[in-house]
């Protein structure tokens, strides 16, 4: 059964949902936060990642069709932080699928969600995400939107490099995304994978961790905006390397492996000036 674009444009049903400031926490640890970082990993003034803000604006999606959710990957995402995430709180959601696009060995669908204040309506998070589905190609589609990217051509301004732990995804996932890619080598092979890889959200939360530190003075408040495409699969257990170059509250980023392999392409991010 070939994707159904009849629900493209469709807003979805409005669906809310709550965080505890554990929630959070736990959030932090799954990211790579720890005792070098209290204020996400401990309750002692805790403040709350940014790119938490992604878990935060996720709402059900609309059934696409009948697919092998094996051939399903995260290959975009960005969001737009409207204001600073509470440790404990709640947005509303509404979602809607913008496009599904022809990619040839498969179909890309992008999608958008604007998360609210449940009393003031007032925006809180604006998330847009793309998930590449292989072998749903070929139906004769417009490819898409391309968006130009490139690294400028001189030495970053900073580069971070985190490690991930061997059980990272485990710990990750108690976020809640149970897909069993990121923990079971069984339904991971068929994917084509000889062991579970880790989270794409769980390199993009690593990466935001960096940018965070690196230009925006560890200050949740100043972090606006970041996006990313995934580029390449992490293996839990490997280190991270954030390339970032700096121009105003513009930055650009790139996240790649110890081999030199990409992980994170075309990154970009925005901060607010030091107060």
């Amino acid at each position: 059964m070939p994707l159904d674009h009849s629900v493209i444009g469709v807003e979805s049903a409005p669906h809310e949902r709550t965080w505890t400031a554990k929630d959070t926490m736990l959030y932090a640890l799954g990211v790579g936060s720890g005792t070098d970082e209290p204020a996400f990993a401990t309750e002692k003034g805790q403040r709350v990642l940014p790119t938490f803000a992604v878990l935060a604006a996720q709402a059900p999606g609309r059934r696409l069709g009948d697919y092998n959710p094996a051939m399903l990957v995260h290959a975009e995402q960005s969001f737009e932080l409207h204001r600073e995430l509470p440790p404990a709180g709640g947005v509303r959601t509404t979602s809607k699928v913008t496009g599904i696009y022809d990619k040839g060995s498969g179909a890309l669908v992008t999608t958008e969600a604007l998360a609210v204040d449940p009393e003031s309506g007032e925006p809180v998070v604006t998330s847009r995400s793309a998930v590449f589905i292989r072998g749903e190609g070929g139906f004769g589609g417009e490819r898409g939107p391309r968006e130009e990217w490139a690294a400028p051509d001189r030495a970053p301004d900073h580069k971070v490099t985190y490690p991930t732990r061997p059980d990272q995804a485990l710990l990750y996932r108690l976020s809640g995304d149970y897909n069993p890619l990121h923990s079971d080598p069984e339904f991971a092979a068929p994917a084509g994978f000889d062991r579970p890889i880790l989270h794409g959200l769980c390199t993009y939360g690593v990466t935001g961790r960096a940018l965070l530190h690196a230009v925006a003075g560890s200050d949740p408040a100043r972090f606006r905006a970041m996006s990313g495409r995934f580029s390449s699969p992490v293996f839990p257990g490997e280190s991270l390397t954030v390339s970032i170059w700096v121009d105003g509250s513009a930055v650009l980023f790139r996240t790649a492996k110890d081999d030199g392999t990409v992980v994170i392409d075309r990154g970009r991010a925005e901060v607010s000036p030091e107060a």
